[in-house]
């Protein structure tokens, strides 16, 4: 097989990635290790900033979301039994952002991409790749119990932390950096009705909680966890017991409880591959940085990713441009360290660390209080939660990514 380029991962940077590319006549095939179903029915939780709604819409694919999603204008943060409302939308010159599954977003781009009659190839395994220092880097696979090749101009490694394209990079070139968090979220879904209209973050000397909402008639909330706890030791009346104890409040507001059907523990960890760029190989989404969840930020930073590739590949095919294929890394890496920043800040000021002195843990306090207290603070906190601007640094296209560009592809 041959194409222009090969992307390997159907998550939402591939898809992304391979729907722009086609709304300008690059050509790109998809390969991915799950199935449809897999990739569609695999529940994510999705927070999705201003940017990235105005992205969707522009390339065509935001119209469910503008029907199913829910737009927030601020988020509640509760500590000391109170909560404290941060108005993003007035703190940011009216944004806002957009609560959308991003299994959704999958979904929604799947589509897009089989009425487009683009190829995308499910089930594949043993997949490497090969040349990536050449003109026509190649992807091997097995994909219904035959051998495959695809030469390519370009590979798109957006297969996530585990995936094989990182491990592509030589490890003595690879320049990694990891934090690992004391803290697992417990995450539950969960037929109730919604409890309030904003994500509430409540902080709490027994840990932190999240409040969130899905549908309706679905919730999904998250409770900080030992890491290593095991599923087995949370009960449902352990699980409503401790969310109910976190985020009371001093009025007798008390959460509603009802049928948990789904819930698991994930740990916590920040991770960063500064070599995003490697030959004619380009990380992007989870193969390239992992963000906590408390900051909102991963399916984001995917995006972001995709509209640097997008633009960089469209300069290359367009007029042979490889200036911004040559920077695609320290243009990503500015935003993706800034995303880092912000979501350690959230992480460490909402969860409890029982390593931590009364000490620390009184000005973990005083922080929420000045958050809370201080416009200037609230501002800053609004402006890295609705999204902070992509900023090229280039003297052609210093402005943030012009959408009605990409309306007219």
């Amino acid at each position: 097989m041959r194409t222009q380029v090969g992307i390997i991962g159907a998550g939402p940077a591939g898809l992304m990635l391979a729907h722009m590319l086609h709304l300008q006549g690059i050509e790109s095939i998809i390969i991915e290790k799950r199935s449809r179903e897999e990739i569609e029915g695999r529940i994510r939780a999705g927070v999705l900033e201003q940017g990235t709604v105005d992205l969707l819409n522009a390339t065509g694919v935001g119209n469910r979301m503008m029907k199913e999603g829910q737009i927030h204008h601020g988020i509640e943060l509760q500590f000391n039994r109170k909560r404290h409302r941060i108005n993003m939308h007035d703190l940011t010159d009216g944004k806002k952002i957009m609560l959308y599954a991003q299994h959704e977003v999958v979904k929604d781009l799947l589509e897009a991409r089989m009425k487009a009659g683009g190829k995308i190839l499910f089930d594949v395994s043993d997949v490497c790749l090969n040349e990536i220092h050449s003109n026509s880097p190649k992807i091997g696979f097995s994909h219904k119990g035959v051998r495959e090749e695809i030469e390519c101009d370009f590979i798109a490694g957006c297969d996530g932390f585990h995936g094989p394209s990182r491990k592509a990079i030589p490890e003595s070139i690879r320049k990694e950096h990891i934090k690992e968090y004391p803290f697992g979220w417990l995450g539950i879904l969960t037929k109730t009705p919604p409890v309030h209209p904003e994500l509430i973050y409540a902080s709490h000397e027994r840990g932190f909680a999240l409040l969130s909402t899905r549908s309706p008639s679905v919730q999904r909330h998250y409770l900080q966890v030992n890491p290593n706890d095991r599923m087995e030791e949370w009960s449902d009346d352990r699980i409503w017991s401790e969310l109910t104890l976190r985020t009371q409040t001093d009025d007798g507001w008390k959460i509603k409880e009802g049928e948990i059907f789904q819930k698991n523990i994930v740990t916590m960890r920040s991770f960063v591959c500064e070599t995003m760029q490697y030959g004619r190989l380009f990380l992007a989404g989870d193969a390239a940085h992992i963000v906590p969840p408390t900051g909102a930020k991963g399916l984001n930073l995917a995006i972001s990713d995709i509209r640097v590739l997008t633009q960089a590949f469209i300069e290359f095919y367009q007029g042979g441009k490889e200036e911004l294929i040559n920077r695609y890394s320290d243009i990503c890496l500015r935003r993706v360290w800034k995303a880092q920043r912000f979501s350690k800040w959230m992480t460490t000021m909402l969860h409890r660390n029982f390593d931590h002195s009364t000490f620390e843990y009184r000005i973990q306090l005083a922080e929420l209080d000045y958050v809370t207290s201080s416009r200037a603070a609230s501002e800053s906190l609004a402006e890295n939660y609705v999204g902070l601007p992509l900023q090229w640094g280039n003297d052609h296209q210093k402005k943030e990514y012009d959408f009605a560009s990409i309306s007219n592809m």
